[in-house]
């Protein structure tokens, strides 16, 4: 079943037990939904509601950030709840072990192509391997973090 599916049966389960949260996060990640169907004039593939699930995650994150600096404790809960509720549509987000190893071999990867050891401006060339690594391997990964992990392989 698709996240858009599973989406729409947690809305009826939510609106038969009455719970008015859950009900309002979930219509709201179902109408992100259609929006990009529409823009995009077809349905959504897994990956791209993945990735759209995320940005919304991404979106909540900051403001969470900002209703915390603003002295709004209440408002960073709510926030909180939904990005718990977006995160169960998507994959296990990856251990910081499982990170390291798919930088380590992404690294090693970009070197035996490139032939000479990679340095800061490989970033890029890295960061693609990666990423598709990470979407080989079916898990979610925080592109800050990677971009944190593998700066750091790259400059050692």
């Amino acid at each position: 079943m698709g996240i858009r599916q599973q989406i729409e049966q947690d809305i009826i389960t939510a609106m038969k037990a009455r719970d008015a949260v859950r009900v309002e996060a979930l219509r709201m990640v179902k109408s992100a939904l259609k929006s990009k169907e529409i823009d995009k004039r077809a349905e959504l593939t897994e990956p791209e509601a993945q990735k759209l699930l995320t940005m919304l995650i991404n979106q909540r994150k900051d403001s969470v950030e900002q209703f915390t600096k603003g002295n709004r404790p209440e408002l960073a809960a709510k926030e909180q709840s939904e990005i718990e509720l977006i995160a169960a549509y998507l994959p296990q987000e990856a251990s910081a072990e499982q990170m390291q190893a798919l930088v380590a071999a992404a690294v090693e990867q970009h070197t035996a192509a490139a032939g000479a050891k990679p340095g800061p401006r490989d970033m890029g060339a890295v960061m693609k391997i990666v990423q598709g690594k990470v979407a080989e391997s079916g898990i979610r990964a925080d592109g800050k973090i990677v971009s944190d992990l593998v700066k750091t392989a790259l400059a050692g």
